[in-house]
């Protein structure tokens, strides 16, 4: 590329600079005259204020379960559960195994 194509380049692309410029001057303008930026603002903020509001019942119903104890009986529930089916489990492995060495000592 000569020196001259590189100038000619070179103003070619800062005059696709400056058309571009105006086009995003003027959708911002036709869009901020359009009211979407405020419909936009203003229903992100509904969102937020819904979500923020959301948190607050949820972690209110949460410390009314935790002071009843029922978040307390519910892990205990649980761990007993988890408990239990281990036991059970284990006497399962314990039958089959007695009942493997039965069957390898009978006569056949």
């Amino acid at each position: 590329m000569t020196p001259e194509q590189t100038a000619e380049a070179i103003k070619n692309i800062a005059k696709r600079i400056r058309e571009e410029s105006t086009k995003m001057r003027e959708s911002v303008m036709i869009i901020r005259q359009s009211g979407a930026i405020e419909e936009l603002t203003e229903a992100v903020r509904e969102a937020t204020l819904a979500a923020r509001d959301s948190a607050r019942e949820i972690n209110e119903v949460a410390n009314e379960l935790k002071q009843r104890g029922v978040i307390r009986e519910t892990i205990n529930a649980a761990e007993e559960t988890g408990t239990a089916a281990r036991e059970t489990a284990q006497t399962v492995r314990d039958t089959v195994r007695r009942n493997a060495t039965k069957d390898k000592t009978a006569p056949a």
